[in-house]
């Protein structure tokens, strides 16, 4: 398996306090991989970076091993392939589901008349596969903004879902979120494994061990360890800086 994306030694200052320390982070092509760490671990900062918020000051952040992300706007960054969820879901409050979706697939690039175009067979076919991947199946007609926080989040999801990218960066995904909502979660990035790759930023563990895989643990902007989530738990450093005794 060939990483998609490599952070390759990044280091990012702000007013002389290292966000990031020469962070070495490599994400396989279709891996979900879990990012834990405390406030202030820079993993909001590494997310910045990967989608050209953030410029490092050292180091190559790395698209498909020979693309540098640090050359690439923000728009650009999006165009190949690269999509982010940020934590407080940003939907089209006034719209219903469909409509979201509808502007999701052409762009977004002017609302009204991207509403009164007609869609073509293939995007309702896929306006319908995304419905039904995020479970808003019945929800189509609904106002977005009358949905429940987590039917929000998923909407969002099948939104960044329908630019179909390759990596889809996702911050606290299921903060605020019911039981119920962050299980159906979980089930949804399981199903996305593979087809996408997923970098899951969380500070939930049970949400964190119910998607299995690698966890990378950061701490004072470097990678402190990483393995599965019983691998990390058990290590005195992840215990000491984050998971408390």
């Amino acid at each position: 398996m060939s990483a998609i994306l490599v952070l390759d030694d990044i280091t990012v200052s702000f007013d002389g306090f290292k966000a990031l320390n020469k962070l070495y982070l490599a994400i396989d092509e279709g891996e979900l991989r879990s990012i834990i760490g405390p406030n202030g671990a820079g993993k909001t900062t590494m997310m910045d970076v990967v989608t050209g918020k953030t410029r490092p000051d050292l180091g190559k952040p790395l698209y498909k091993q020979e693309i540098d992300l640090s050359r690439l706007r923000e728009a650009e960054i999006a165009q190949i392939g690269i999509g982010r969820k940020f934590q407080k879901p940003t939907v089209f409050e006034k719209l219903t589901v469909h409509e979201n979706f509808e502007l999701s697939l052409r762009g977004k690039r002017d609302i009204w008349h991207a509403l009164r175009a007609t869609l073509s067979g293939e995007q309702r076919d896929k306006v319908t596969e995304l419905v039904t991947t995020v479970g808003l199946r019945g929800q189509e007609n609904r106002i977005a903004g009358e949905l429940s926080h987590g039917q929000k989040q998923w909407l969002e999801i099948g939104m960044l879902l329908a630019q179909d990218p390759q990596v889809l960066l996702l911050d606290e995904p299921v903060a605020g979120m019911t039981d119920a909502e962050t299980e159906k979660t979980a089930e949804l990035f399981l199903s996305l494994k593979g087809k996408h790759t997923l970098v899951v930023v969380e500070h939930d563990m049970d949400f964190i061990a119910r998607l299995g895989g690698k966890v990378t643990v950061m701490a004072e902007g470097r990678v402190l360890a990483e393995g599965t989530l019983d691998e990390v738990k058990a290590d005195d450093r992840v215990v000491e800086v984050y998971l408390g005794r």
